[in-house]
């Protein structure tokens, strides 16, 4: 894939590089965090960085206020395999160097999209972006020559934790929703279309390499 950085001007599209906080502390944290040399794990909420005073600045400012949750998402990964979405922006703390698959929201039809609408932008070590709530997006990918990725992950408190039960499907976007805040749409070679998720990308599983 042809890789472009979140300073060109072809990312404004799915967000922007976040500057005004202090994130060391933050970046120190992550760095006690599990990284697992196959796959990835998510956390979405960390007490200890929750516990940093980046927190409720972030809280405050990035998000006027409304509740948030700081995680983390670490590990190797080179395919898109899937694309997400939430009801609101979300915040990328890179620890390493480390590459986001994007798309819009506004180009899925019918659940589907065609994944030569993909891009790919480089993170540098130590830069924060804001994706914003159409942006499409997963794990990252592990930046070339790279040997993983750590990477904070900061969102609206209760995202991507359990759907309440007894949840009904009423239309096609409730067939997307895999858990609180989030929509995911499945390639049919990723792990998550056998576990059921609904497969919408077509066309190849791009990978970085």
């Amino acid at each position: 894939m042809k890789l472009q950085s979140v300073f060109d001007e072809s990312f404004r599209p799915y967000g922007k590089v976040v500057e005004g906080y202090d994130f060391e502390a933050l970046l120190q944290a992550l760095a006690l965090t599990p990284c697992p040399s196959d796959g990835t794990v998510y956390q979405p909420s960390e007490p200890a960085m929750e516990a940093l005073p980046v927190f409720q600045q972030l809280q405050d400012r990035m998000y006027g206020g409304m509740p948030i949750q700081i995680g983390y998402c670490n590990g190797h990964n080179q395919r898109l395999n899937c694309l997400e979405y939430h009801r609101d922006s979300e915040v990328n703390v890179a620890g390493d160097e480390m590459v986001l698959l994007v798309s819009s929201l506004q180009k899925v039809q019918e659940g589907h999209l065609d994944t030569r609408e993909v891009e790919a932008f480089v993170v540098p070590a130590g830069t924060a972006v804001q994706l914003y709530e159409t942006t499409l997006h997963y794990a990252p990918a592990t930046a070339p020559g790279g040997k993983g990725f750590r990477v904070v992950i900061v969102l609206p408190r209760g995202t991507n934790t359990d759907l309440p039960q007894g949840l009904e499907c009423h239309n096609l976007e409730d067939r997307l929703l895999r858990a609180r805040n989030k929509w995911l749409i499945a390639h049919p070679e990723a792990p998550e279309a056998a576990q059921g998720a609904f497969v919408g990308l077509t066309g190849e599983n791009p990978t970085v390499e």
